[in-house]
């Protein structure tokens, strides 16, 4: 008895065809596919990287900072101790005199001479000021009127100071045209406002132990003065004078 032979079911290859011989059968994509063949693949970024300068930067400015605020508190305690201890006092000053015995005004010039004596007060106890040379300028307004100094001196605790001087202008001082008709208007009048200003640097002194120098500036103002032929003596009994301090910045005083 014979088998029979059945045909495959497998319809045999293409001619030329090498796709079922090697097992390699290639298919048509997708539409999922066909739509991502063209984007680029993903790559994820690297996580940034810390900068170390900046964080030196950061902790430089952090430890100058905590610097500059533990030197404030020490600088605080210590004057608040100071304080505390010798409770330091400004120096006052006050006009004693004021008289003109020269105020002559022409067109264009001006000669004046005057005296006047300045009482400094040294309220401390323990406290001795140490100045330079005071500079002196009386003042009409904002006209200059006289120049001078006082010498500097050493005042000590709890002593008032009696300083003279001689304030003038040279022969003829020549003066802005804009500024003769106000000083010929106080002179209709008889009376003469002046201002004093003074410039001076002064140390403090405790014991042995001296501090830098201050500049200070002293401003008394409303002093009326009487213009006639004889010499004109002001009244200063009402003169208040303002101390504060004086900051040179580049060109300009403050």
């Amino acid at each position: 008895m014979t088998d029979k032979v059945y045909p495959s079911a497998i319809p045999p290859p293409a001619a030329g065809g090498t796709g079922a011989r090697d097992g390699n059968l290639k298919l048509p994509p997708n539409k999922a596919q066909a739509h991502n063949a063209s984007r680029p693949a993903y790559r994820p970024h690297p996580p940034p990287r810390r900068s170390h300068r900046r964080g030196c930067w950061c902790r430089c400015c952090l430890w100058t900072t905590a610097l500059i605020l533990l030197i404030a508190v020490v600088v605080a305690i210590a004057g608040g101790v100071f304080y505390l201890i010798y409770h330091p006092h400004r120096p006052s000053f006050s006009v004693k005199s004021l008289n003109f015995s020269t105020f002559n005004l022409t067109e264009t010039s001006l000669t004046s001479n005057c005296n006047i004596s300045i009482a400094a007060r040294n309220p401390n106890s323990i406290i001795t000021f140490i100045y330079d040379q005071t500079t002196i300028q009386l003042l009409a307004g904002t006209i200059g009127v006289g120049n001078g100094s006082f010498p500097g001196f050493i005042q000590g605790a709890n002593n008032v100071t009696d300083l003279r001087a001689i304030i003038a202008t040279p022969k003829n001082t020549y003066i802005d045209d804009g500024d003769v008709p106000a000083l010929k208007s106080n002179l209709r009048k008889g009376r003469l406002t002046i201002k004093i200003q003074m410039n001076s640097k002064i140390r403090a002194k405790i014991g042995k132990f001296e501090m830098g120098k201050l500049g200070i500036r002293v401003i008394c103002e409303g002093i009326g003065v009487p213009l006639g032929n004889t010499a004109s003596f002001a009244n200063t009994g009402n003169v208040k004078c303002q101390l504060g301090p004086q900051v040179k910045i580049l060109r300009w005083t403050i």
